[in-house]
């Protein structure tokens, strides 16, 4: 993997974990918090996301909205586990 292709995950990763946990109330990781949280959501929804049908496609902002829906799922189910316990 390039350099900037790593940077650029990270950018996206920050950018959607920041707006996740704008989204869903109470949940703020921090920077390093946000990009994994992003990351994540953004393997989440790269996977979930065409199982059902829901693609959206077309540059930075698309990928950045991928992974922010991914990211707000991740933390909703993280929200249900604490419930939970």
């Amino acid at each position: 993997m390039a350099i900037e292709a790593l940077i650029i995950w990270l950018v996206i990763g920050a950018v959607a974990g920041w707006l996740a946990g704008l989204l869903v109330k109470g949940y703020g990781f921090g920077l390093i918090g946000n990009i994994l949280v992003g990351i994540a959501g953004a393997i989440i929804a790269g996977w979930l996301l065409p199982q059902i049908g829901f693609v959206i496609a077309g540059g930075i902002l698309a990928t950045i909205l991928n992974a922010v829906i991914g990211a707000v799922i991740l933390l909703l189910v993280i929200g249900l586990f604490r419930r939970a316990a």
